[in-house]
This record gives C-alpha cells, sequence and structure tokens, in this order.
C-alpha cells in the first residue's frame, strides 16, 4: 500500500478490525520508509452499480457524490461526519438490496432525504433544495410545512403518553 505521505509502497499493518457491520475491514499500516500511519479500508467488490441520472445518462454509483452532497447540506450544523458516513452506507445498501445494476438518481436522493430529515432539518432542507431544484418559493414551503407537520404530530405523540 503507498503512503499517503512518502509515496513508498511498503507498509506493514499495525491492526486490522471489522468495519461497516462486518462488510469491509479497517486497517491501520505504517510507513516502513517514514513511519507514517495511516487508516486503509478493504471491500468486497461489488458487482457495478450505474445511476440513471435526471437526463438519461448513466455513470456508475459514487458513495464520494453523496457524502460531498451530504457534507454542504450539513455545512455549519451539528452532524457529525460518521453520522453523514452512516447515511451514505445505509443509502448503499438500501440500493443495492433492491437487486438491480441500474438505479435512477431520484431513488438514491430520496433514499438520502429520508435519512437526513432524521437527523437535522436544515440540512435536509438544503439538501431537498437543490436535489429537487425547487422552482419557487411556494414548492420551498411546501416542503418546509411538511416538516413542521412532522414535527408537530410526533410532538402529540409524545405529549398524549
Amino acid at each position: 500500500m503507498r503512503c499517503p505521505r512518502c509515496h513508498h509502497n511498503n507498509s506493514r499493518v499495525i491492526d486490522s478490525r471489522q468495519a461497516d457491520d462486518g462488510r469491509a475491514i479497517r486497517r491501520r499500516r505504517e510507513c516502513e520508509n517514514c513511519n507514517y500511519r495511516f487508516t486503509t479500508f478493504e471491500r468486497i467488490e461489488a458487482a457495478p452499480l450505474l445511476v440513471i441520472k435526471k437526463n438519461g445518462d448513466r455513470e456508475e454509483f459514487n458513495r464520494e457524490k453523496i457524502l460531498r452532497g451530504l457534507i454542504r447540506s450539513a455545512e455549519k450544523r451539528p452532524v457529525a461526519m460518521e453520522q453523514m458516513e452512516q447515511i451514505v452506507d445505509n443509502v448503499e445498501n438500501r440500493v443495492r438490496s433492491l437487486g438491480e445494476n441500474e438505479v435512477s438518481t431520484t431513488l438514491v436522493g430520496e433514499y438520502v432525504m429520508e435519512d437526513l430529515v432524521d437527523l437535522d432539518e436544515i440540512a435536509y432542507i438544503r439538501f431537498a433544495s437543490v436535489y429537487r431544484q425547487f422552482k419557487d418559493m411556494s414548492v420551498f414551503l411546501k416542503e418546509l410545512q411538511g416538516i413542521v407537520d412532522k414535527a408537530k404530530s410526533s410532538n402529540d405523540d409524545t405529549t398524549n403518553k
């Protein structure tokens, strides 16, 4: 494994453990040249999964794109990186469990929003505004009203108990 600091090709494994509920192995490594320690992950290479974009183009499923969108939407919000990575893991697992080789970006986005709305409502609105491409204020207000109604119903449920 190539060292990210000095680019030397030899490193030794210091520690290995399961990650992502047993679907990956996390390895701590140390460069034999500069002694820099770094982490790598080993995953089973799954069959390629394609996403069908709104314009009909197809491209390979990319976890990093989802994570970048989540990071942007959660900027300056109390959302930990681990929480965003968990959402990406959940979305990928749900998509792969469908057993299809191709899935629409619409479905991927809906899965992200289902997890994000429970995590942080502001990050959810930010993500939804880009993802759903709100055309005008009425669509934006409708989305906000849906969150307000959901919050009210969950508050009513806890109050009545």
